[in-house]
C-alpha cells in the first residue's frame, strides 16, 4: 500500500504532497549527481516552480488527519523504492525508508507529540539542534511537530529562527487545528495545507478495510463521531469508551433541577479524573521503574538513588502530573464534544433539517428535548458548552466550569 492510504477523504491534499515529494526527490537526485560528477557539495538550486519547500503547516478540525498527512509526507520524503528512480511516485509504503518512517524508527524523522499541556523552550531548543544535523542516510532531516499549537510563546520564538534560516535538506512539518493557533511570524514562512473533515462513508471504509471492524459497528462509530477517524476507531474498539459516551448523552435528561445539575457535573468531572488515573496506573509505574533502573537503583526494590539523581526523578514526577492534567482535560473535552453533538441533533430536528442525525441510538431523548424547548434555547445551550470549553482552556477549575455549564443548560 502507498503511504497515502491512511489519509482519508483528502484527495486534494494528497495530490499536493505527492507532487512535492516528487520535486523533493528530484532535488536529492540532482545533488547526488552533482557530487558524483565532482561538483561542490551542498544543496543545488531548486527546480523552477518547485512544489517542495522547507516548512509546512497542516491545519484542520480534530480528526481530519493532519498528523497522518504529515507522517505520510515524511515517509514519502524518505522513500528509497527502486520504482521511484524509474519515474514512479515516492511513497511506495513498502521500502525501508517508508516503513521505518511510518513506524517511527527512521533515523531522519523526528515525530514530536506531547502528552502534557504545553511545549516549552527547553524541548524546542533540542528540536532546533536536531534540525541542524545533516540527514543520516543522505536524504531529508524531517521534524514533525504534531502539537505546534501547544508551543509556549518563548518556544515559538525559538522555533521561528530555525524556520527562518533552515539547514539544507531539513523540513519542518507543523500541525495545528487552525492557522490562528500558530504565531503569525511562523505561519507566514510555511506552506499551508488545510484538511477537511472526512466524509462518514470514507471513515467507515477505512475502519472496515484496515481495522477489521464489523460494518454496522463501523458505521455507528463513524456517524457518532462525525468523521473523526481516531475517535471513531476508539469508539468501535473500546467498550469502556462507548459506555462513557452513553453516560454523557443521558446528561440533558438529568438537569431538571439544581441538584441534578450539580450531580451530573460532579459525575462528569469524576469520570475524567478516573480516566486520567487509569492512564497513570498504566504508564507512570513503568516509567518510574525504568528511570530508577537507568539511574542505578535496583529494579523493584525501591532502593536509594545515586547522589544527585533525585532531581531527575522529580522532573519525571512533575511531567506525570502535567500529563494527568492534560488527560483529564482531554477526556472532559471529548465529553463536551459529544454533548455538543447531542444538541446539534436536537437543533436539526427543531429546524426540520435534512442533516443526518449522528446520535441515532438516543433518538427518543433527542425528540423529547426538541419538543420541550425551542431552537433559540438549543443555540444558547450549545453556546454554554463552548463557554465551558473556553473556561477549561483558561485553566478554570474543571468542576466549577462544568457546574456553570450544567446550570446554563438547565436555564436554556
Amino acid at each position: 500500500m502507498a503511504v497515502w492510504d491512511d489519509l482519508v477523504g483528502q484527495e486534494r491534499v494528497t495530490a499536493q504532497l505527492a507532487a512535492a515529494a516528487r520535486d523533493a526527490d528530484a532535488i536529492v537526485t540532482a545533488e547526488a549527481e552533482l557530487e558524483a560528477a565532482g561538483g561542490a557539495p551542498g544543496e543545488p538550486p531548486e527546480p523552477t516552480a518547485s512544489k517542495m519547500t522547507h516548512a509546512w503547516l497542516f491545519t484542520g478540525p480534530p480528526g481530519s488527519g493532519r498528523s497522518t498527512a504529515a507522517r505520510a509526507f515524511a515517509a514519502a520524503l524518505q522513500c528509497v523504492s527502486p520504482d521511484r528512480a524509474l519515474g514512479g511516485a515516492p511513497g511506495c509504503g513498502f521500502c525501508d525508508g517508508c516503513h521505518t518512517a511510518l513506524v517511527g524508527t527512521h533515523a531522519d524523522v523526528e515525530v514530536v507529540r506531547t502528552d502534557v499541556l504545553s511545549i516549552g523552550v527547553k524541548e524546542t531548543r533540542e528540536l532546533v539542534r536536531r534540525a541542524q544535523l545533516s540527514p543520516a542516510n543522505g536524504r531529508w532531516q524531517v521534524i514533525v511537530l504534531e502539537d505546534s499549537d501547544r508551543l509556549t510563546e518563548g518556544a515559538g520564538n525559538v522555533l521561528l529562527k530555525a524556520v527562518e534560516e533552515p539547514a539544507p535538506r531539513t523540513v519542518w512539518l507543523l500541525c495545528a487545528p487552525s492557522v490562528e493557533d500558530v504565531l503569525p511570524t511562523i505561519r507566514s514562512r510555511c506552506r499551508h495545507l488545510t484538511l477537511r473533515t472526512p466524509p462518514v462513508d470514507a471513515v467507515v471504509d477505512v475502519l472496515v478495510r484496515r481495522d477489521g471492524i464489523a460494518p454496522d459497528l463501523a458505521a455507528s462509530a463513524a456517524r457518532a463521531t462525525q468523521g473523526h477517524i481516531d475517535r471513531a476507531r476508539r469508539l468501535a474498539t473500546d467498550e469502556r469508551a462507548r459506555e462513557r459516551r452513553a453516560t454523557v448523552l443521558k446528561l440533558p435528561l438529568r438537569i431538571d433541577d439544581v441538584g441534578g445539575c450539580l450531580k451530573a457535573a460532579q459525575e462528569l468531572v469524576d469520570a475524567a479524573a478516573e480516566d486520567a488515573k487509569q492512564v497513570a496506573e498504566e504508564v507512570d509505574a513503568k516509567e518510574t521503574e525504568e528511570l530508577r533502573a537507568a539511574l542505578g537503583a535496583a529494579a523493584g526494590t525501591g532502593g536509594r538513588l545515586p547522589r544527585g539523581m533525585a532531581g531527575v526523578m522529580k522532573d519525571l514526577q512533575d511531567r506525570q502530573k502535567r500529563r494527568a492534567t492534560r488527560t483529564q482535560r482531554d477526556t472532559l473535552d471529548l465529553a463536551l464534544t459529544d454533548l455538543t453533538g447531542f444538541y446539534r441533533d436536537v437543533l436539526a430536528l427543531q429546524l426540520g433539517s435534512s442533516v443526518a442525525i449522528a446520535n441515532t441510538e438516543v433518538q427518543d431523548a433527542l425528540r423529547r428535548v426538541a419538543e420541550n424547548s425551542t431552537s433559540e434555547r438549543t443555540l444558547r445551550r450549545i453556546e454554554a458548552i463552548r463557554a465551558c470549553r473556553e473556561a477549561l482552556d483558561a485553566n478554570v477549575a474543571p468542576l466549577l466550569a462544568v457546574e456553570a455549564m450544567t446550570m446554563a443548560l438547565r436555564a436554556g
